[in-house]
């Protein structure tokens, strides 16, 4: 199983406690550790990339229940060098 699926299973895990911690933010998720709660994804995104590789870590919004998320795929692309 890869990293980014544990991470993002210990999410769905742990989403209720995280949304009675967090509220509805942006957890950035890393190792099955909370690396840090934003109000949006950009946020999230910026903090975490002064301390982590993109790539290593997922963001998820926090909701009450899983009947509330919604599917959303953020892309982040990179130029490769010529």
């Amino acid at each position: 199983m890869e990293v980014q699926d544990r991470d993002f299973n210990f999410f769905l895990e742990s989403m209720s406690n995280l949304y009675q911690v967090y509220g509805r933010k942006f957890v950035a998720v890393k190792n099955q550790n909370i690396l840090g709660a934003y109000n949006t994804f950009n946020e999230a995104l910026e903090n975490t990339l002064k301390t982590d590789e993109l790539g290593t870590f997922l963001i998820q919004e926090c909701f009450d229940s899983r009947e509330k998320m919604v599917q959303h795929f953020q892309c982040n692309v990179m130029a490769l060098p010529a």
